[in-house]
């Protein structure tokens, strides 16, 4: 009990902590909010003194924003979340709504999420219900290039292509269900395949349970099986899936931006550019509690889902036996990168040359160019070299970061949910109002928010494997917490744990590419690949080869990240697979093994 209230007072307290950040946006940022306010109301009229001290007036802000922070807040109790600075409406309507539509729009890209992750893993379980998994190689390069496509361009591919063009789907506007369709079809996709992907990691480990090889024995239909292989794997993903509801209802700005949805990842946008702290404050609010309910309802269902075996450690350890790992794909596909890399490199990525602008892949330019002129290989290859760089360094400090926190839960569980509340856009905003804007904002603002799906992930298996037999055996057998953490956890956790964190790699630089293609990111000439993709996209359907290089690239990135993700993954030793309990090392457990042996002689003897 007094847990639990411990962990509701650090969440109330992060909360807190979080909107009181956001009330001294402005004052963080070194602006004057009714300047912003000024120009967001009327961009053609004055700043004079007069009409800025009048705007203060008007607000309160003379009172500074400890004053301003105290009377919103007070207000909440009464569900008064202020006035907008901006259009003088009520907050609390105006946010309501904005909800409405982002969890309308949330629940059908989840069920396009969830058929993606269920077709995604359809074979696995085709192959597990009829006992054909032996030999089984490690695939799921399809699935990869489907999670490395940016959710801004295939909103827009769907929306000329699909909305316009063929005229099947509406295109703009939320008038209606008809118009969820295509927003939540370029939402759902990536997250179906990264969960399908994680998902489908799983599923092995869990047909080579002894109760399955029993189920099997015991000539069970496969389909019943199948099913209680599905119910032992998703408690492992609930809190991820959780992340994945509140990103898409917060985190969907790119999206929400082209399709013209009034979603609440848009309004908090639009508020935090604008400096309307009531609407922004109130959105994060939201979004905070909005994860908190969420995290509670995965939690909730994983142990319904896993049983009384979660409270009695009687799990058997989830691990994934060793399958025959397609070695060469990983090698061609990082052979065919670096080939791009080191043919594009040569060439000068800022040469204009309006003579042929958008000019189709020829041999001069393999990738065509864009509407300068300029070789899109050259700015592709010259791309890669930033986006990598700073995609493979998040990813290494997310990986760590998420391992550390997700082995103390008690701590990392409450900030998980504060930090995934967080849309990468509005954390750009925050680092941008502190640190000021540059080339580093984008990485901050992506590394501050990257790690949380990795230490729920580590703490939700962590959280089974302490449940499992095997090692309740091993600490009855005396091994102290840190032989178990160094000898039994942390393997069982790191593999998938590291496979997860190289699936998310390619999410890492769409993340820095959304970014940039909402104008947070990369700033012109330069060639990292979220600009490109921002630059070339209103050329898409006169010009499509423009945007499909830098996304062909970001495709083979994710292909690369999965099978080499598999072919690093390491499966259980024989003897744990074989059920057989290894020996700790510590002098504590020896000595308690040698006194039962001495203990067992001498009663023998007697």
């Amino acid at each position: 009990m007094a847990s639990r209230a411990g962990a509701l007072l650090w969440r109330a307290g992060l909360a807190a902590l979080l909107v009181c950040g956001i009330g001294l946006l402005p004052w963080l940022s070194h602006t004057d909010p009714a300047l912003t306010i000024l120009r967001t109301r009327s961009a053609d009229r004055d700043p004079t003194p007069e009409v800025l001290a009048d705007i203060r007036a008007q607000l309160g802000l003379e009172d500074g924003p400890v004053r301003l922070l105290g009377q919103w807040l007070a207000g909440l109790p009464r569900g008064d979340a202020g006035r907008s600075w901006i259009s003088g409406a009520e907050v609390t309507p105006a946010v309501l709504q904005a909800l409405g539509v982002s969890l309308l729009l949330m629940a059908v890209a989840l069920v396009v999420a969830v058929c993606t992750a269920a077709a995604v893993c359809a074979r696995t379980l085709y192959l597990g219900a009829h006992r054909r998994l032996a030999g089984r190689p490690a695939g799921g390069s399809g699935s990869a290039v489907l999670a490395a496509l940016p959710e801004f361009l295939t909103a827009s591919v769907l929306a000329t292509v699909v909305g316009v063009q063929l005229g099947w789907l509406p295109a703009l506007g939320w008038y209606g269900p008809q118009w969820t369709v295509l927003p939540a079809l370029a939402l759902g996709l990536p997250a179906g395949a990264v969960l399908g992907r994680l998902l489908d990691d799983q599923l092995p480990g869990a047909f080579a349970e002894p109760w399955a090889l029993a189920a099997a024995a015991r000539g069970l239909p496969g389909r019943a099986v199948a099913r209680q292989a599905l119910r032992r794997c998703v408690p492992g993903l609930l809190p991820n899936l959780g992340l994945f509801v509140v990103g898409l209802t917060g985190g969907s700005v790119a999206v929400e931006q082209i399709f013209d949805i009034p979603g609440l990842g848009r309004t908090t946008l639009q508020a935090a550019i604008a400096q309307d702290l009531p609407v922004l404050q109130a959105g994060t609010l939201v979004l905070v509690v909005l994860a908190a309910v969420t995290t509670a309802v995965a939690r909730l269902a994983a142990g319904r889902l896993i049983g009384p075996a979660l409270r009695d450690g009687a799990l058997h350890a989830p691990h994934r036996p060793t399958p025959p790992v397609r070695r060469l794909l990983p090698l061609a596909y990082g052979l065919l990168l670096a080939g791009v890399i080191v043919l594009g490199l040569p060439r000068d990525p800022l040469a204009l040359d309006t003579g042929v602008r958008l000019q189709a892949p020829s041999a001069a330019h393999p990738f065509g160019t864009d509407a300068l002129g300029r070789d899109m290989l050259a700015r592709v290859a010259h791309g890669a070299l930033d986006t990598l760089l700073l995609a493979l360094t998040i990813s290494a400090i997310a990986l760590v970061t998420g391992v550390l926190l997700g082995c103390l839960p008690a701590l990392s569980g409450p900030l998980v949910d504060t930090v995934n509340a967080v849309p990468p856009v509005l954390a750009a905003l925050l680092v941008t109002a502190v640190r000021g804007s540059g080339t580093a904002t984008p990485v901050l603002a992506v590394a501050v928010v990257a790690w949380a799906p990795l230490a729920a992930h580590t703490s939700a298996l962590l959280r089974q494997e302490r449940a499992t037999v095997h090692l309740t055996a091993t600490r009855a057998l005396g091994a102290g917490p840190w032989y178990l953490l160094r000898s039994e956890l942390l393997p069982a956790v790191l593999p998938p744990v590291l496979g997860h964190a190289l699936l998310r790699l390619p999410g890492v630089a769409l993340a820095l590419a959304s970014l940039g293609f909402l104008g947070l990111g990369a700033q012109p000439p330069s060639p990292e690949w979220g600009l490109l993709l921002a630059e070339n996209q209103p050329y898409a359907e006169r010009a499509p080869w423009a945007v499909l290089a830098p996304a062909t690239v970001l495709a083979l990135l994710g292909a690369l990240a999965v099978t080499a993700a598999s072919a690093a993954r390491r499966g259980p030793s024989r003897q744990k697979a074989a059920g057989v309990l290894p020996r700790p090392r510590r002098r504590t457990a020896d000595r308690t093994v040698e006194q039962a042996a001495r203990d067992t002689g001498r009663a023998g003897a007697r």
